[in-house]
């Protein structure tokens, strides 16, 4: 996923904020999640408490885990109404000192697995549900890196914790091993051919 297909607009981040900005990427048999997490000065030490839960002021591997699965848990996705859903992938976690500062954000990546799907429209609801109190919410989708997906509308609530998507999936083109396929079969007929003109000319 290289861009975004359509950006809102986006307020400062202030200081008592936890902003939560997700992107959204669709294939034709799963939805990528990227998360972006970051506190603002006010509100980063409860967020940092709420990760260190054993208090020794460090954000061990599996304090980390568990907040993400905090986080992905707090998700809603859903495929033409039909629940799916998303599984912890990458994280990471800034220094505390830096997310103190207001400055480091905690990237968090899920995935989850789409049935088969019809050739055709379809729609993907997202909804952010973590941290809602003091939360600030940002929600796209990315540009499809798939030929098969086409994004059609994007549509957000207030603010921005719940996004639909709208898209069509389309048949997959020929492949490259298919058209070496054909390809072979016809330089084939062709050297089958050659000879017999070559009698025929003699």
């Amino acid at each position: 996923m290289t861009a975004i297909a359509v950006v809102a607009e986006v307020s400062a981040h202030r200081r008592d904020e936890y902003l939560q900005a997700a992107r959204l990427g669709i294939d034709p048999g799963a939805v990528q999640i990227e998360l972006d997490l970051t506190p603002g000065i006010a509100v980063a030490e409860a967020i940092i408490a709420d990760i260190d839960r054993n208090r020794d002021g460090l954000l061990s591997q599996d304090e980390q885990r568990a907040y993400g699965a905090r986080v992905v848990s707090a998700l809603t996705l859903e495929i033409d109404g039909t629940p799916v859903r998303a599984q912890l992938g990458d994280t990471s976690f800034p220094d505390p000192d830096v997310m103190r500062r207001g400055e480091g954000a905690i990237r968090i990546q899920s995935a989850a697995t789409i049935p088969g799907l019809s050739m055709g429209p379809h729609q993907l609801l997202f909804r952010n549900g973590h941290h809602p109190d003091g939360g600030v919410y940002l929600a796209n989708a990315l540009v499809p890196e798939s030929d098969q997906v086409a994004v059609t509308a994007q549509r957000r609530d207030g603010d921005q914790t719940e996004l639909t998507i709208a898209y069509v999936l389309r048949a997959a083109p020929a492949t490259s091993t298919t058209a070496w396929l054909l390809g072979s079969i016809a330089a084939a007929i062709a050297l089958s051919v050659l000879p017999r003109i070559r009698r025929m000319r003699n």
